[in-house]
């Protein structure tokens, strides 16, 4: 699992090469404290809706944050720091503590679409280190299934955004712009469709263990390349499902963490960054993980053949595809060939991931599956997967994810965590 050193313009390189998208994020650069080990994630849970025509969105939030306050067997008044994002209804934080009868001296209503909640884990990990809280709560939820929704407009992510109005006229939808991403994929390293394929098929493997998925189903790479074609070169079952529902987790600074009797998932690094259009000099074949990537892992002092299992946002098979080569669990351009091999596939392969299925098998709850990701690591760390995909003696796992386009504008954000 060897990770990219590329040199050409615009692609993933060294850390140490100063003209890399990478750069930035260096250690010699990063201006944050270190959380590793400062923090740990003591609760964590998944509303088990995928429709909900009699909630409310602030109801769904509501009934993570009990979910999870259960888990980690902390109550409501422990609570003193809040994370949500765009999808929390009102005013975000504001009407939410008031809406749940939180306390909290600390708030963050950081948005990033669906990488926020992994910005979330690191931002609470931050503020606990600080001493600005001891007990965050972050949370996640949404109806958009049962609204009607699909996501699929890029008017979805940031209608106000400056340079939208160029976008707009043509009429660019979410699937067109991942579409781009996967066609040029192709064309600059031979990617074909039956490569992208195998994410589907490792996907929908680990979803038939799960009862709740909402596509159970195992397919083969034909069920996928001649199910009807949405986004040149992408079809139906490249593309994430669309579900309600919502999750939560909690973070909390170590001495409580080993006070609770829920086995304490340590964070070791984390990583975010934001990657826009560049002033029109604009490069599909890499994402924000070339940037964040590299900054987790060297907080956290590991490298990517040390993870032993990685939840990867899922949004498009492609999605998944270029993730993996700029984390560096193998080569720019080899990303389709690594899952062709089924290395994503537990109990087969190197790199297991999303063993409850992921947004394109089991949901994606409001558009944004940041979250799930997370709770399937904890999962994992904990012991707690399902058997047929727990990965044995699991301690050390990444969650990564992509908030926003893909093929213009969007921020990673990667977390790396270990089981104490």
């Amino acid at each position: 699992m060897a990770a990219a050193c590329e040199n050409a313009p615009g692609r993933r390189m060294s850390t140490s090469d100063s003209n890399s998208p990478a750069a930035p994020g260096t250690r010699e650069n990063a201006n944050t404290m270190s959380i590793n080990g400062r923090a740990y994630i003591v609760g964590a849970y998944e509303h088990p809706t995928r429709k909900a025509p009699d909630k409310s969105v602030a109801q769904l939030h509501a009934e993570c944050a009990r979910g999870a306050l259960q888990d980690a067997g902390l109550a409501k008044n422990d609570i003193d720091g809040y994370f949500c994002a765009g999808d929390a209804p009102g005013l975000g934080p504001m009407s939410m503590v008031d809406y749940m009868g939180l306390r909290p001296r600390h708030i963050d209503s950081t948005d990033t679409g669906g990488s926020s909640y992994l910005a979330h884990v690191a931002h609470a990990a931050q503020a606990i280190a600080a001493g600005k809280c001891s007990v965050a709560l972050i949370t996640l939820a949404g109806r958009p299934r049962s609204e009607g929704s699909s996501g699929t407009q890029a008017r979805n992510y940031g209608a106000n955004a400056p340079d939208m109005a160029y976008e707009f006229p043509y009429g660019m939808a979410t699937a067109n712009g991942y579409g781009m991403v996967a066609m040029r994929h192709m064309h600059e390293y031979g990617t074909t469709a039956e490569q992208l394929a195998w994410v589907k098929v490792a996907a929908s493997h680990h979803a038939q263990y799960n009862e709740l998925a909402m596509l159970r189903d195992v397919v083969t790479v034909e069920d996928v390349i001649h199910s009807p074609l949405i986004a040149d070169p992408l079809h139906r079952l490249d593309c994430c499902v669309v579900s309600d529902g919502g999750g939560a987790l909690i973070v909390a600074r170590p001495e409580i963490a080993r006070s609770l009797k829920r086995p304490p998932v340590r964070i070791r690094g984390v990583g975010e960054a934001p990657k826009g259009q560049m002033g029109g000099r604009v490069d599909l074949t890499y994402s924000g993980a070339a940037i964040t990537g590299p900054i987790a892992f060297a907080e956290a002092g590991v490298k990517p053949a040390d993870i032993q299992y990685a939840s990867i946002y899922d949004s498009f098979t492609i999605t998944v595809i270029v993730q993996l080569e700029d984390l560096g669990f193998c080569r720019k351009g080899e990303g389709g060939r690594f899952v062709a091999d089924g290395n994503l596939i537990s109990g087969v392969g190197r790199l297991p991931f999303n063993t409850d299925g992921g947004g394109l098998c089991n949901n994606h709850p409001a558009n944004r599956g940041g979250m799930t990701k997370v709770i399937e690591a904890v999962r994992q760390l904990r012991g707690e997967a399902h058997p047929k995909v727990q990965v044995p003696d699991c301690r050390l796992a990444l969650a990564h994810g992509t908030g926003g386009q893909l093929g213009s504008r969007h921020v990673g954000a990667t977390v790396i965590m270990e089981r104490e």
